[in-house]
């Protein structure tokens, strides 16, 4: 099982009050999965997506990634994890603005091993293939649509090989058109072999992924196979 969470709780202080963000989830997806986390304002599901990918660790309960329980792990170590194993593709793109598209593909990469400008180079150009955006490697982001801005985001969250695509509300910044671009881009990406989970309060979006789990108050209060396909959970 590449995730398992088991008993997951978050709880956040402001001022004297303490907020249950996540209240004894419970929850594991295989490799190759496909899923969609729903919910309103509050529900949990962006905590939820924070502690998968590692940016923020559970009050209690334990937290498995590829056999590895990540809440023993040093920052260090979570850093490592992070840059290594998860791909993220958020709303807002988070591109450099100076950098042109190829440069922004590569930055994972400076950031996590000594590697060459050679291997760099090449991996970033692969990578913004897989997203067919290899004419546009130069431009910089104020040069890119919303959606070639989004796909360059994409390739970047690739560039590391990462077990899990995690992707936080990734055509809320597009039309409608455009949305329908980049998600046909993930469905190509699962059926490449991809493992992915996106956050979205769009149904037509959910529904692009095989399953399907909803969140309300802190907790799943359904989990399903969409009806693109997939297995009841």
């Amino acid at each position: 099982m590449l995730i398992r969470l088991k008993n997951i709780t978050k709880v956040y202080k402001v001022g004297v009050e303490r907020i249950r963000a996540l209240d004894g989830i419970d929850l594991e997806v295989g490799e190759n999965e496909y899923v969609a986390i729903m919910g309103p304002s509050g529900s949990g599901k962006s905590t939820l997506m924070n502690l998968l990918g590692c940016l923020d660790r559970a009050t209690s309960g334990t937290y498995e990634l590829a056999g590895k329980d990540t809440t023993r792990l040093r920052a260090a170590a979570m850093a490592h994890v992070r840059n290594r194993q998860i791909g993220f593709v958020f709303q807002s793109f988070e591109l450099l603005p100076r950098l042109s598209a190829l440069k922004n593909v590569e930055l994972p990469l400076i950031y996590s091993a000594k590697s060459s400008w050679w291997t760099r180079r090449r991996k970033a150009k692969k990578a913004l293939g897989r997203v067919e955006l290899g004419d546009r490697m130069k431009h910089r982001p104020n040069q890119l649509s919303g959606g070639e801005k989004q796909r360059v985001a994409i390739a970047r969250a690739l560039i590391c090989d990462p077990s899990i695509l995690l992707a936080d509300e990734p055509t809320g910044n597009l039309d409608s058109k455009t949305s329908d671009g980049i998600m046909n881009l993930f469905d190509q990406l699962h059926h490449q072999g991809q493992t992915i989970i996106i956050v979205t309060h769009e149904e037509h979006v959910a529904q692009h992924a095989q399953r399907i789990i909803r969140m309300r108050d802190g907790k799943i209060c359904s989990d399903e196979a969409s009806g693109k396909g997939g297995q009841n959970v």
